[in-house]
């Protein structure tokens, strides 16, 4: 089942237009000119740009240019390809798998032991080599922690592994 760039792109716009209105009903933070409803109210305008231009289709002709040039290249496309392995498909749930492993182990693991192990996971399967994988692992939790410990002043987790700033 394939949906209209347009459906799908009014869905985008849709939950563009839900993240701005949630992000601006939170209350401000007293004596911070940045609060809590900046980055959801962000991502939602950057959600809603976004599904207008699928919507209207806007640089669809940059595809069809690509795939011209790309049939060009390796000419005529074959109509019977084979069917992706079970693998490749399931791992569209691997995002909502992760998500709920955050949920349910951060606050008793804490943040940078589950992050590294959702960061591993997801470049493992997504094709990551494991001289890629491990470093991303062990460095990527540490830094977002700083960042939003230290420029955002947003707590999280400590749980096995506190982090000493």
């Amino acid at each position: 089942m394939r949906l209209s760039d347009r459906v799908t792109g009014s869905f985008v716009a849709t939950l563009g237009a839900l993240a701005t209105y949630g992000g601006s009903q939170l209350p401000p933070v007293p004596g911070q000119d940045v609060g809590p409803s900046v980055f959801p109210m962000v991502i939602g305008v950057g959600l809603i740009l976004c599904g207008l231009m699928i919507a209207f289709g806007i640089g669809h002709s940059f595809e069809d240019e690509a795939e011209a040039d790309l049939a060009a290249v390796q000419g005529p496309s074959q109509e019977a390809q084979p069917s992706e392995p079970l693998s490749y498909r399931l791992r569209a749930l691997l995002p909502p798998i992760l998500l709920l492993f955050y949920v349910y182990a951060a606050d008793r693991i804490g943040f940078v032991p589950v992050a590294a192990v959702m960061i591993f996971i997801s470049a493992l399967a997504f094709s990551a080599k494991l001289r890629v994988a491990l470093p991303l692992a062990l460095l990527a939790p540490i830094v977002i922690h700083l960042i939003f410990y230290k420029l955002l002043r947003v707590p999280l987790p400590p749980g096995l592994l506190p982090m000493p700033w």
